[in-house]
C-alpha cells in the first residue's frame, strides 16, 4: 500500500485527520503499484504531498494530487470554506490528455512558491471538463467577455458567490517567460492584494460578467421557423471557407468538425448539389491521408496545427473517432468506393483495439504527451519515426519502400521526426490498374502491424479510462451506422456490448449518470448524456430492424427520452437546458444549440424528436420539435454554419409527413 504522508501544503492548513484516513483507505484500494505523478516525492517514492483530488475517479484529477497546490474538487465542501474564510476561489479547468494542461501543471502547480501564493490567497478548484461540461462552459463563456480567447487549461479567478472576475487560459510562470510580461506568480499576488484592497471592483465586475452569462445563457426565441433558403445560406458560406487545396476550411488550426459533412451528405441528398458532396469527399480523404490520421495504429487525433492536416495535437479523442467513422461510413454509403470502407474499418478497429474495455464499454481519450528515449515527457513522440527507426524495425527493403509511400525524410517534420501521411491515395484504391498495387498494399499492411508492435514497446500516452454515457453513445451509434451500411454483424454486436454496459451501470432510479471509472458512477448526467443515448438506442433499433432482430431499444429511446424531458426540458420557452434545475453551484442554466467539438445537444434531440414522431406518429414530439426549433430560429438565421446538426433536424421537420 502506497504510505499516504501528513505533509503540510506550502501555505496552507494541515489536513483533517478524517481526511487523511479517508486518504488511506483510497491508498489501500490502489494497491502497491500506484507510483504518484509528482516530483515532489520522499526517498521511499511515497509523495510529499496529497489533496483532495486523491479521492476522486476522474484520472484528471488524479494527475493533481500530489501537487504542492491543496487542491479541492469542485462541490459544496470547496465552495462553503470558499465563504467562511472570504477568499477567492481559483478555477482551474483541463482533461487529462491536454498538452498545455500538463505544461502548466509542471511549470506553475509543482512550484511550491506558486504553490504557496495560491494556498495562502486562493481556494483552488480543479475541475475535469469531461466530467463537468457545465462547470467549464459557464466559465469559458466568462473568459470570452473578458475579451479573451478560450482553450485549456482554463483558470478563472471567482468571488465566493462564484462570480468571476479574472481569467485566462495557459499562464507562463513567471515573468518574461515564454514571452510573457507578467507571470502567474506575479498575476496571483496582484490579484491577492486587490481582493484584499480594491474588492468592490473585483464583485462589481464579477457581477456584471455573470449578468452578461446569464443573459447569454438563454436564447431568445423566435416566433417561426427557417425556410429551405437556409441551406442555400448555409452552403455559399461553406464554399467561400472551403479549402480546395486541403480540404476542410481554410487556415489554421483545423479541427475536423468544423466542415459538417453529415450536413452537406444531407444538402446533396435533397438538392443533387455535388459540389456538397464533393466538398465532404475531398475533405475526408485529404484528412484519411493526413498526419491528424494515426497512419500506423488508425484513429485520428484531435485536430491539425496547420492547413494542410499534417501536425496534429497528438491527443485522440473518442468522440472524435465516432463521428469521423459515422462520416466515412456514410460517405462508403453514397459512393461504394471502398476507400471509405477502409477508412471506416480501420477507424473502428482501432476503437475495438485501444479504448474498449474487457466488459464492452469505451475509453475517453488518450494522450498527446509520452515519454521519449531520455525519460522526458514529450509531445508526439510514440506516434512518430525516424529513418534508423524505420530501418531496425522493418529491414532495409519495406523501410525504403515505407519511408517513400508515407514521406519520410531524415530532418523529419517536427523536431527531427516524422508524422507518417500520404499525399495521394494507395493505387489498391485508385482504380489504376497498375500491377503491383495490391502487392504494395499488402507491404504497407505489414509495415503496420510491425511498426504498431514495435512502438508498444515505447511508454505509451496516458490512457483517460473513465466511461463517459454521451461519448460512448456516439460511439454506439457509428458501430451501429457501420453494421447497417457495411452488413456486418460483428459491428453491432460490439454496439450491443457498450449500450448493455451503459444501461446496466450508468443509470440508477431514472436518473443517467455522466461518467464512471472502475465501476464508480460520478456525477449525474447532463442533457448531453440522455439526448445522445436515445440516439444510440434509435440507431440500434434502426440496425435491428435491418438485420431482422427482434429488440427493445424503440422502448428504451422512448423511456429515457421521457426522463430527460422531465429533467431538463423548458416546458414554457420550449428546447431543453444543459443542467437540472436543482443545482445550487452552478450561476447560469444554459440552453445549447451551437455544435462544437460534439454536435449540441438540443440539435441531436431535434433528430430524435422527429424520428420518434416518425416512429410513432405521435403529435406531441412534432410539437416539441417545432418549439425546440423556434427557440434558436434567430441564431440560426444569422449563424448558420455553427448548426449543422440542428439544420439535419430542420430538414426532417421540413420534409416531415403528417
Amino acid at each position: 500500500m502506497m504510505k499516504v504522508n501528513s505533509t503540510v501544503h506550502p501555505g496552507s492548513t494541515p489536513i483533517d485527520p478524517a481526511v487523511i484516513q479517508a486518504f488511506k483507505t483510497a491508498a489501500e484500494k490502489r494497491g502497491n503499484g500506484y507510483v504518484p505523478r509528482s516530483r515532489h516525492l520522499n526517498q521511499d517514492g511515497s509523495a510529499v504531498y496529497i489533496n483532495r483530488l486523491f479521492l476522486e475517479t476522474s484520472p484528471y484529477l488524479n494527475q493533481h494530487a500530489h501537487n504542492p497546490v491543496n487542491w479541492y474538487p469542485w462541490g459544496e465542501e470547496a465552495i462553503r470554506l470558499a465563504r467562511e474564510k472570504d477568499l477567492p476561489i481559483l478555477l482551474s479547468v483541463g482533461y487529462s490528455t491536454c498538452h498545455w494542461c500538463h505544461v502548466m501543471e509542471e511549470e506553475s502547480f509543482e512550484d511550491k512558491e506558486i504553490a504557496e501564493v495560491i494556498n495562502r490567497n486562493f481556494i483552488p478548484v480543479k475541475v475535469d471538463r469531461e466530467e463537468r461540461p457545465d462547470v467549464d462552459s459557464v466559465y469559458m463563456k466568462a473568459v470570452n467577455i473578458m475579451g479573451l480567447n478560450g482553450g485549456w487549461p482554463l483558470n478563472v479567478v471567482l468571488t465566493p458567490e462564484l462570480e468571476p472576475f479574472f481569467g485566462g487560459t495557459y499562464f507562463p510562470p513567471r515573468d518574461g517567460e515564454r514571452g510573457a510580461l507578467m507571470g502567474f506568480v506575479n498575476i496571483l499576488k496582484r490579484i491577492g492584494q486587490a481582493w484584499q484592497h480594491s474588492r468592490d471592483t473585483l464583485e462589481q465586475s464579477g457581477a456584471s460578467i455573470s449578468k452578461q452569462i446569464r443573459d447569454m445563457s438563454v436564447a431568445g426565441a423566435g416566433t417561426s421557423t427557417p425556410d429551405a433558403a437556409i441551406f442555400s445560406k448555409t452552403l455559399s458560406f461553406v464554399r467561400k471557407q472551403f479549402d480546395p487545396d486541403h480540404g476542410g476550411f481554410k487556415g489554421a488550426p483545423k479541427f475536423p468538425s468544423s466542415l459538417p459533412s453529415s450536413l452537406l451528405f444531407r444538402i446533396y441528398h435533397r438538392s443533387g448539389d455535388k459540389t456538397a458532396l464533393d466538398m465532404a469527399l475531398f475533405s475526408l480523404e485529404k484528412m484519411a491521408l493526413s498526419g491528424m490520421y494515426d497512419q500506423v495504429g488508425g484513429g485520428f487525433h484531435r485536430y491539425a496545427t496547420d492547413k494542410a492536416w499534417l501536425v496534429p495535437h497528438f491527443e485522440k479523442m473518442l468522440y472524435d473517432n465516432a463521428l469521423l467513422a459515422s462520416d466515412y461510413a456514410q460517405a462508403f454509403e453514397i459512393t461504394k468506393d471502398p476507400f471509405f470502407e477502409h477508412m471506416t474499418r480501420d477507424i473502428l478497429a482501432y476503437v475495438r483495439r485501444e479504448m474498449t474495455s474487457e466488459q464492452g464499454a469505451f475509453f475517453s481519450a488518450t494522450d498527446a504527451d509520452s515519454q521519449n528515449l531520455k525519460g522526458e515527457s514529450e509531445e508526439g513522440f510514440y506516434f512518430t519515426w525516424t529513418p534508423n527507426e524505420l530501418d531496425e524495425a522493418l529491414g532495409d527493403e519495406l523501410s525504403r519502400q515505407i519511408q517513400k509511400v508515407f514521406g519520410v525524410t531524415g530532418p523529419g517534420n517536427f523536431e527531427g521526426r516524422n508524422i507518417f501521411s500520404m499525399h495521394q491515395r494507395p493505387g489498391v484504391f485508385a482504380d489504376s490498374g497498375q500491377t503491383g498495387d495490391q502487392a504494395l498494399w499488402d507491404q504497407i499492411q505489414k509495415a503496420r502491424n510491425i511498426l504498431r508492435d514495435k512502438r508498444n514497446e515505447r511508454p505509451l500516452p496516458i490512457l483517460d479510462d473513465k466511461v463517459i454515457t454521451s461519448w460512448n453513445a456516439l460511439m454506439i451509434s457509428a458501430f451501429a451506422h457501420a453494421a447497417r451500411i457495411l452488413e456486418d454483424r460483428s459491428y453491432y454486436s460490439t454496439a450491443l456490448d457498450a449500450a448493455h454496459f451503459i444501461l446496466e451501470n450508468m443509470i440508477k432510479d431514472h436518473r443517467v449518470y455522466r461518467s464512471s471509472k472502475d465501476f464508480e458512477m460520478n456525477t449525474q448526467g447532463f442533457f448531453e448524456d440522455y439526448a445522445f443515448l436515445v440516439q444510440a438506442c434509435l440507431d440500434l433499433h434502426d440496425t435491428s430492424v435491418f438485420f431482422k432482430q427482434e429488440s427493445d431499444w424503440l422502448n428504451r429511446a422512448l423511456e429515457i427520452q421521457s426522463w430527460g424531458q422531465g429533467l431538463f426540458a423548458d416546458e414554457a420557452g420550449g428546447a431543453y437546458f444543459m443542467t437540472v434545475e436543482d443545482d445550487p453551484f452552478m450561476i447560469a442554466r444554459e440552453k445549447v444549440g451551437m455544435d462544437n467539438a460534439i454536435p449540441s445537444p438540443n440539435s441531436v434531440a431535434l433528430i430524435n424528436l422527429m424520428r420518434l414522431y416518425t416512429l410513432t406518429d405521435e403529435a406531441h414530439y412534432l410539437s416539441e420539435a417545432k418549439r425546440l426549433i423556434q427557440v434558436f430560429a434567430p441564431q440560426v438565421e444569422q449563424y448558420p454554419h455553427a448548426f449543422s446538426i440542428m439544420l439535419i433536424g430542420l430538414d426532417m421537420f421540413l420534409h416531415r409527413t403528417e
